[in-house]
């Protein structure tokens, strides 16, 4: 178990991390990856990952930990059950420390997520008093529910990326935050595409070929985006192994 200095230096990292994330005309995709990143590091859960609201009443997988997170996600909205869609109708925790049990309660969801080892999960929403703009879906391989005090914990990182998303849509309102989300997540659709390039390229996961992706973005300053635009351009000169 992690002890409590270097789990409260994990803490203060990943608000730091955050905080710097959302400086003006901030990266959304960054900022939600980040969540997702600090999840697993400091509660020390298998993956994690998040859904957004698209402004147009549609919820799309923005970020996630890994492949498999991933493709669980995006089956929840296919299929329309799973923790993370529970948690954005009901605006609350969706806590499920048996994914076993869950078969009647989701018939799709709860297979699949065993088929890739998740045995307990744990869906928080992205949440400001009475909005409710996403959710953050943690997935563990060990059975029991997640503590109370990483529910917390989870909750708080989820809470401090809520409140810089809705600050910038209060202050550009409608028609530039709606280009701003678009552009989002039309950045995800690109860095899929670039991440299969890589991954085929270079032989190795999807995983791996996203962390390549992103460590040369912030090598050359470039939005993660705007990066995978270049690849998938096939400017794949600059790139190497």
């Amino acid at each position: 178990m992690t002890s409590a200095a270097p789990r409260a230096d994990l803490l203060a990292e990943a608000f730091v991390t955050l905080a710097d994330t959302l400086v003006d005309d901030f990266d959304v995709f960054e900022l939600l990856h980040n969540l997702s990143k600090s999840c697993v590091e400091l509660l020390g859960v298998m993956a994690a990952g998040i859904l957004l609201d698209d402004q147009r009443g549609h919820l799309t997988v923005v970020a996630s930990s890994s492949e498999e997170m991933r493709l669980l996600e995006l089956l929840q909205l296919q299929n329309d059950e799973g923790p993370c869609l529970e948690c954005v109708r009901t605006s609350r925790g969706v806590i499920a420390g048996d994914v076993a049990s869950q078969a009647r309660r989701w018939p799709v969801f709860a297979p699949a997520a065993l088929s890739v080892g998740v045995k307990s999960v744990a869906a928080l929403p992205l949440r400001l008093r009475t909005v409710t703009i996403g959710a953050l879906n943690l997935a563990r391989d060990v059975e029991g529910d997640l503590p109370v005090e990483d529910q917390r914990l989870a909750q708080a990182l989820a809470d401090v990326a809520t409140i810089g998303i809705l600050q910038q849509r209060s202050a550009h309102r409608s028609a530039r935050l709606a280009e701003q989300l678009q552009h989002a997540l039309n950045s995800r659709v690109v860095i899929e595409q670039a991440k299969g390039i890589l991954a085929e390229r270079r032989g190795v996961s999807m995983d791996a070929a996203f962390d390549e992706l992103r460590r040369h973005a912030r090598n050359s300053n470039t939005k993660l985006g705007d990066y995978a635009r270049i690849v998938v351009r096939g400017d794949l000169e600059t790139l190497t192994p």
